[in-house]
């Protein structure tokens, strides 16, 4: 039996949403590495934490995705909400082009994000 007939090719919803959850990752690893050469007090560190989260959840629901987890939808549905809660947080520095650079990545993953888990998979 081949790769190919034990998974199924990833649908084209799953791989925009697993591409969606990638470029948010190198983007919030990006802000975040932006963050750290500012400094920065109580407001940059929220907005580090989540950073932190969103790189985390993005990159973990990716792979979740990738090897068809079961609880891949309950993972787009979380990590939906980390993404948004990340692009509230960077939008809270609206003159950093970085951070809306960051906030729209996330916006678009939480988009695709809820869109996976209402396929159901």
């Amino acid at each position: 039996m081949t790769q190919s007939q034990m998974t199924p090719a990833p649908t084209q919803q799953m791989q925009e949403c697993i591409e969606a959850c990638m470029s948010c990752h190198s983007m919030c690893e990006e802000t975040m590495s932006s963050c750290m050469q500012k400094g920065g007090g109580q407001q940059q560190m929220q907005i580090m934490r989540a950073l932190l989260d969103c790189t985390e959840m993005t990159r973990m629901c990716a792979d979740m995705m990738m090897r068809r987890s079961p609880m891949s939808a309950e993972m787009c549905m979380l990590c939906a909400k980390v993404c948004d809660m990340c692009a509230e947080a960077c939008m809270s520095m609206p003159d950093d082009q970085q951070m809306m650079r960051c906030a729209e990545a996330c916006r678009r993953c939480a988009q695709t994000c809820r869109a996976m888990a209402g396929a159901g998979m």
